[in-house]
């Protein structure tokens, strides 16, 4: 069996594999590390191996504790990827995308799939028929727009709304949300658009915190996970077991 995570700007979220098949699934604070890692592992004992990839700092006194537990892999540290690396600075790609595409070329070889994690901040990562990483965008998520209007003005008010309502927002209040959310969902529109465009028989994939919001208000065609990159995690795991 192997526990995954993903240790994120705000939330970890983990899985516990066993082959391909999620036999659990959970997502916590990150001040909860070392605590809910450890329940996990003493609730599945035939847990072998654990991968991270982490977009935050980790102490590394947890990760101490935790590799006395179980073998325990860091996702930058792994030497086998299942993608062809086309990224101009690979040194700076986050462990949360090489995950993502890694996902994206188990689940559909062969296919051009573009990748948009909605969590803090919103990645966009496209992998072609060629089973070549070319990229992507990184733009703020949804509640990065709402603190940044409140901390950069002297007066808005911290908004966090997550429903759609009129366009035209007949208050402070409503008038951010209208901003926010459908600045947003417009972006993530055009930039699906800009891709189809340009690649024929696009496959989009949406995961990440917003996943639930988002897959209702797009007007694009998309594949809803909400696992996504824990499942690239597991591949990796897979791929580099021998190495």
């Amino acid at each position: 069996m192997t526990l995954a995570v993903d240790a994120g700007n705000t939330l970890v979220k983990i899985a516990v594999f066993q082959s391909d098949d999620v036999l659990y699934a959970e997502k916590f604070p990150a001040g909860d590390f070392l605590k809910k890692n450890s329940e996990i592992l003493e609730k599945y004992p035939s847990v072998t191996d654990m991968i991270v990839a982490s977009v935050a700092d980790i102490a590394e006194n947890d990760l101490r504790a935790l590799a006395k537990k179980v073998r325990l892999h860091i996702l930058g540290n792994l030497p086998v990827l299942p993608f062809s690396n086309r990224y101009a600075t690979p040194e700076t790609l986050g462990a949360d995308r090489v995950a993502l595409v890694s996902a994206a070329s188990r689940t559909y070889p062969g296919r051009n799939v573009l990748v948009i994690d909605s969590g803090t901040c919103i990645t966009y990562d496209f992998l072609n028929e060629k089973n070549e990483y070319l990229g992507g965008a990184i733009s703020p998520g949804i509640r990065m727009r709402y603190k940044a209007l409140h901390t950069f003005t002297a007066k808005l008010p911290l908004i966090d709304a997550d429903r759609l309502g009129d366009v035209i927002g007949n208050s402070t209040a409503t008038s951010i949300s209208s901003g926010v959310l459908n600045g947003v969902v417009n972006e993530i529109d055009g930039i699906i658009a800009q891709y189809r465009q340009r690649f024929q028989h696009l496959t989009v994939i949406l995961t990440g915190g917003d996943l639930d919001f988002l897959s209702k208000q797009l007007k694009s065609s998309i594949f809803a996970n909400p696992n996504f990159l824990l499942e690239g995690l597991n591949f990796i795991m897979e791929l580099n077991k021998n190495q």
